[in-house]
């Protein structure tokens, strides 16, 4: 096949774009002959299970009880560590390390680059004079680090002359191992004393939901100290061989495939989802699992999802915080085991056309601290009316705040997903189900004021008290809702693959414990000033609420235009790209909010809004680059030594027959002229939308930039890709350059 390429070759540049060519079937050759990867598994799970994470396990063993104390001070009551006790605790972390062959610590962070980072130092010291080296690891080490923070993305916050920026150790999430480096999870903040990461606003809101939450209980429970938000999430991906993958010059630019015809077989079939597991792609997720135990995450669930080559990774829930750094540090796992299985891991929204994307759904409870989901029907009234108020509650945080919880989720790659009939649309509601349905609506005729002994009786009985049996028999779920109650949690569905968990969680939380607080605020007023008890006053709150949350409220389909107009009719948002859902991060009520209750700063919250809008202009100025680059210098170069040989067939028919040619090559003409009428479509419209980044780069407003990019220069990715996709059909298989989707989604 490759010999036949080099024949055809007549000139220098052709053999230059023969090679790209053989690049292709170089990669499907090599593709075709892997075999899975040896791989051994060291044990039990239950038995590996954080064996490189510095757990209370290890604590026990390395550290003094003082030391001991005083990790799990700061970890169960936000008590602050003294200086003498973290040298104690580095001391005892060091000699941990070094006993598992560690040679280097950094200070583990999460940037607003959505991805972590770190810096490695080296255990090893010299004295001054460069004699009795030493492996030294002290408190100071431990508790702060200074890495330049002028290069990462920080907003207004940056300034390039003061560039310093300041991470500290949390030590609510365990130091844990990867390879020989011991990596200790922390904060960053700047030079003066600002957020710069994704994990400070998380904490800030996770202790905001806790002191709203705790108050709340205590009106059911008087035992409960303390209330921990908890998170499961789901992590789907796309695992592609690495040859094909690098093949492709988009994917591995951008993440996703900016042109390719649709395979004739796809996903039509349903015959993916849940399927059997391939042999490459098991091996693969045995290897990764065993690395997500011996670094403490709790993975439980693997599967095939619903496009072929789609799999899904799932933990069992934990606390928020860990959780969020236990998926970043899976999304790093992820892409470093494939390298051993010679794979790659695709996590973008949207990496192929015309096939399922991938999302990362968030499911999010409460819990207390005496070992009640609050989220979870129970089995008395009591407990019950406890669950509606937390649920009830969750629902109006939603009502109120919905454009708001819409912007967590926004980035250039979600926006492929959100209202692409394949995932929940870009319109946030809330689906509880029928039988939680008919529970609110019986709920909202309770009547107004104090409630009689028959009706309190009636209520609790017939209403509250049947809630654990109608639950029971979960079965009508819905898809299509980004934020859908299941039984004993809510799932955030809209979530996108690539995302740090934290926004969408700092959000959710922080509206949710601002909901808390003003609902806390009207019982105890009712309580005070109308002189009710306390049953009457939750029952007549939640009752308003019910009625006042009734827009969020959605149980069809969510994919339907039926549904984008009722949307409007109830005055929901339906923010498509970014650029527009963004502008809620910068409103009045956003910035009220986050500052109100601690979260986020003015400045804090302005330079997020800032730094995603910025994201969001370089990521499409990043693909359209890229889409200019392969259409002209891959695609049309290809079509056009195809159009030759065809012109050498026509004027050999010509010589042949003469006058009769035109008949006997009409196909020929045709596909000749196919060929330069797209041709001649890609090369106008990269042109224009070359045009459109230079006007939209002169703009200094980064909103407008934004705007710009998405309503002027996005629009010509379809159009340029659809000329490219037709001359993928009509040109020679054998001489075209780029991996076709059939080859990337099928080879195993």
């Amino acid at each position: 096949m490759i010999i036949i390429l080099y024949l055809r070759s007549i000139n220098g540049g052709l053999i230059k774009k023969q090679i790209m060519s053989t690049i292709r079937f170089q990669a499907l050759r090599e593709a075709s002959t892997r075999k899975p990867v040896q791989f051994e598994e060291n044990g039990r799970k239950s038995a590996i299970f954080g064996a490189n994470v510095f757990n209370e396990k290890a604590m026990k063993q390395y550290l003094t009880s003082d030391a001991l104390k005083g990790v799990q001070g700061a970890v169960q009551h936000g008590t602050k560590i003294d200086r003498k006790l973290a040298d104690y605790i580095a001391m005892g972390m060091k000699e941990w390390a070094l006993s598992k062959g560690v040679t280097h610590y950094t200070h583990w962070f999460q940037p607003l680059t959505g991805a972590t980072a770190e810096k490695h130092d080296a255990f090893f010291e010299t004295s001054y004079d460069g004699s009795d080296p030493v492996e030294k690891f002290g408190g100071a080490q431990l508790v702060q680090q200074e890495p330049d923070a002028s290069s990462f993305p920080n907003g207004g916050i940056r300034n390039t002359f003061e560039a310093r920026g300041y991470t500290a150790w949390d030590p609510t999430s365990p130091a844990f191992i990867y390879g020989t480096t011991l990596c200790i999870p922390t904060v960053f903040i700047s030079y003066t004393g600002e957020a710069l990461d994704n994990k400070i606003p998380l904490l800030r809101a996770l202790s905001a939901i806790d002191d709203a939450a705790t108050d709340v209980c205590r009106y059911f429970d008087k035992n409960v100290k303390k209330v921990t938000a908890t998170l499961g999430w789901e992590q789907e991906y796309f695992l592609i061989d690495r040859s094909l993958a690098e093949s492709r010059p988009d994917l591995m630019m951008t993440g996703r495939t900016l042109l390719g015809h649709t395979s004739a077989k796809g996903q039509q079939l349903d015959d993916h989802y849940f399927g059997s597991i391939p042999t490459r792609a098991l091996t693969y997720m045995r290897d990764l699992e065993q690395e997500c135990m011996l670094l403490g995450i709790p993975v439980k669930t693997r599967h095939n999802e619903v496009a072929p080559n789609q799999f899904e990774f799932a933990p069992i829930f934990e606390e928020t915080n860990l959780a969020v750094d236990h998926n970043c540090l899976l999304m790093d796992v992820m892409q470093k085991v494939a390298e051993r299985h010679d794979l790659k891991v695709l996590l973008h929204e949207k990496p192929f056309k015309g096939v399922n994307g991938s999302g990362k759904h968030n499911n999010w409870s409460l819990a207390t601290d005496t070992g009640v989901n609050l989220l979870s029907p129970s089995k008395t009234p009591m407990t019950n009316l406890q669950f509606l108020t937390f649920f009830i509650n969750t629902i109006k945080a939603v009502n109120d705040h919905e454009a708001l919880l819409r912007a967590a989720i926004a980035t250039a790659s979600n926006d492929h997903r959100l209202g692409a009939n394949e995932a929940p649309p870009a319109i946030i509601s809330v689906f509880i189900g029928a039988q939680l349905t008919k529970v609110l609506e019986e709920l909202e005729g309770v009547t107004t004021g104090k409630l009689s002994p028959e009706e309190k009786t009636d209520l609790k009985l017939n209403v509250v008290g049947k809630i654990p049996e109608v639950i029971l028999d979960n079965t009508d779920r819905n898809r299509t809702s980004p934020f859908a109650f299941t039984g004993n949690k809510f799932e955030f569905r809209a979530v996108g693959s690539t995302a740090n968990c934290s926004n969408a969680m700092t959000t959710l939380n922080t509206i949710v414990a601002k909901q808390l607080k003003e609902f806390k605020k009207e019982v105890d007023s009712l309580i005070e000033t109308k002189d009710m008890k306390k049953d009457d006053a939750i029952f007549n709150v939640l009752r308003e609420y019910i009625k006042h949350s009734k827009k969020i409220l959605f149980e069809g389909d969510g994919y339907s235009e039926a549904w984008e107009q009722e949307a409007a009719k109830r005055g929901l948002s339906n923010f498509k790209t970014t650029p527009q859902a963004l502008k809620a991060r910068a409103s009045k009520q956003a910035l009220d909010l986050f500052s109100d209750m601690g979260i986020m700063n003015h400045v804090e919250v302005e330079a997020r809004y800032e730094i995603e809008l910025e994201e969001y202009t370089k990521k499409i100025q990043i693909e359209g680059r890229v889409l200019g680059d392969i259409s002209t210098n891959h695609v049309i170069p290809t079509a056009i030594r195809y159009q030759n040989t065809l012109i050498e067939n026509v004027k050999g028919l010509k010589d042949i027959f003469g006058d009769d040619f035109e008949t006997i090559a009409k196909e020929q003409i045709n596909i000749i002229k196919s060929i330069s009428k797209h041709i001649e479509g890609i090369n106008s419209k990269v042109m224009e939308m070359t045009n459109e980044r230079k006007k939209a780069n002169v703009l200094t407003d980064a909103q407008e930039m934004a705007e710009a990019y998405c309503d002027n220069v996005k629009p010509y990715f379809e159009v340029i890709r659809e000329h490219c996709d037709k001359l993928e059909l009509l040109v020679d298989n054998e001489l075209w350059t780029l991996t076709k989707y059939r080859e990337l989604l099928f080879t195993k």
